[in-house]
């Protein structure tokens, strides 16, 4: 892996000096918006030195994203973009593409997420990067993937959620299929995308190859991989599954229900051991032995009425109370929070969930937490997403090029950073 700067004001890093487990990794991020950025974002929490190309001019929309506006800018940006350095390049024009190149020399992975066919009508395809340094490994996320029929088809993520069949079984029966309150097929391809990297990592200076290799990520198949066991069920049993709304149908219970002060809680009881915990606590124990409810199976087959019983418990009592008990005699249960909620959680506050980021144009801001967490070389914020354009250009293609000002004013004038 390549020696990592760190940029001007960073915070320093307790115990080893390092920034995180990726400590030394040199990211070169290509695309806009969702997924790629996204990856980059994790790989960033995690250490690596992210290094993100943004067209002169016609930056990455994301930083006017979101219906949400604070002091006139977006709260989406400075999360999806902290610790990743900002450098200008126009991808289209010959000069560009040699500074990338030149760029490529002395880093370990290129991050895009582009329609296919993109990156090798600018001569910068993998074939062409690996001539180069042939340790590179190339993240390519798209809707449909790098081959097939639909690897031209631009794509979003609602779409991707849609044909990869999670939207379906999201929802009611008989009602439209509603999508999440968040571009999920986006996170998970992202998701994919960086356990693609750590794995063609490993296998390049672990397992010894010396190579880099091409991670080609579908947000149709990041979608597609969460079915569970639908797909086995279509194919040995026809049975195509279909939204179930609050439960999930034969696991029981497992349900929401409703509490005396009109908030949502989460029961899942649907382990033996559990449900028998569950009866128990609910002063309930014959219900243990019922036939209809003994063991899994029985459950299922007779999941309304199980569910019914303790909607009726859980009405008479205070969401607070339901959770007091269920937690205290091991039962799986917990409220449906929204994010106010969460800001008012302990766990979240002692998990450094709640993370102040310092805004250079507006301040403070709380901001979500790094995931995972590490033992030994923990992740960390450096710096939130800075708002200029280009803000390292200097340390980039001056520092690390070895560029002298006039060269970069140069190209500055004619369009090409």
């Amino acid at each position: 892996m390549t020696e990592s700067a760190v940029a001007p004001g960073a915070q320093g890093q307790e115990g080893e000096g390092k920034h995180g487990p990726l400590d030394g990794l040199r990211v070169i991020e290509l695309g806009t918006l969702l997924a790629g950025p996204f990856a980059g974002r994790l790989l960033g929490d995690m250490g690596a030195e992210i290094i993100k190309v943004e067209a002169p001019g016609k930056p990455d929309p994301l930083r006017d994203w979101g219906h949400a506006r604070y002091k006139g800018r977006s709260l989406w940006w400075p999360v999806q973009s902290r610790n990743k350095k900002c450098v200008t390049l126009n991808l289209r024009v010959e000069k560009g593409q040699e500074l990338l190149r030149e760029l490529l020399k002395q880093s370990d992975v290129v991050t895009e997420n582009f329609r296919p066919g993109t990156l090798e009508r600018w001569n910068l395809g993998h074939e062409r990067l690996s001539e180069i340094n042939p340790r590179v490994i190339l993240v390519r996320i798209s809707g449909y993937g790098q081959t097939g029929p639909y690897a031209k088809r631009a794509g979003f993520a609602s779409v991707a959620e849609a044909m990869g069949g999670i939207r379906h079984i999201n929802g009611f029966p008989d009602e439209p299929p509603p999508r999440t309150g968040i571009s999920l097929g986006d996170s998970l391809a992202a998701m994919f995308g960086v356990q693609g990297l750590l794995a063609a990592i490993y296998e390049r200076d672990v397992a010894g190859s010396g190579k880099g290799q091409v991670v080609d990520v579908s947000l149709m198949e990041a979608s597609f991989a969460l079915l569970e066991s639908a797909v086995p069920e279509y194919d040995r049993l026809g049975i195509v599954r279909q939204p179930s709304g609050t439960f999930l149908k034969g696991v029981a219970p497992s349900n929401i229900f409703k509490s005396k002060d009109d908030k949502w809680v989460v029961i899942g009881a649907n382990h033996d051991n559990v449900f028998r915990r569950l009866c128990n606590a609910m002063g309930m124990p014959e219900l243990k032995d019922d036939p209809k409810f003994a063991t899994h199976l029985a459950r299922g087959e007779n999941q309304e009425e199980i569910d019914g019983i303790i909607a009726v418990w859980v009405k008479e009592r205070d969401a607070r109370e339901v959770d007091d008990i269920l937690n205290e005699a091991g039962v799986i249960c917990g409220p449906i929070y929204t994010v106010a909620d969460i800001f008012e959680d302990p766990q979240f506050q002692a998990r450094d969930m709640l993370l102040e980021h310092d805004d250079p144009e507006f301040g403070s801001f709380i901001g979500p937490g790094i995931v995972p967490k590490f033992s030994h070389t923990p992740g960390r914020l450096r710096w939130s997403g800075t708002w200029d354009e280009g803000s390292h250009n200097a340390e980039i293609w001056g520092g690390m090029l070895g560029l002298a000002e006039d060269e970069l004013s140069a190209l500055k004038a004619e369009g090409v950073i």
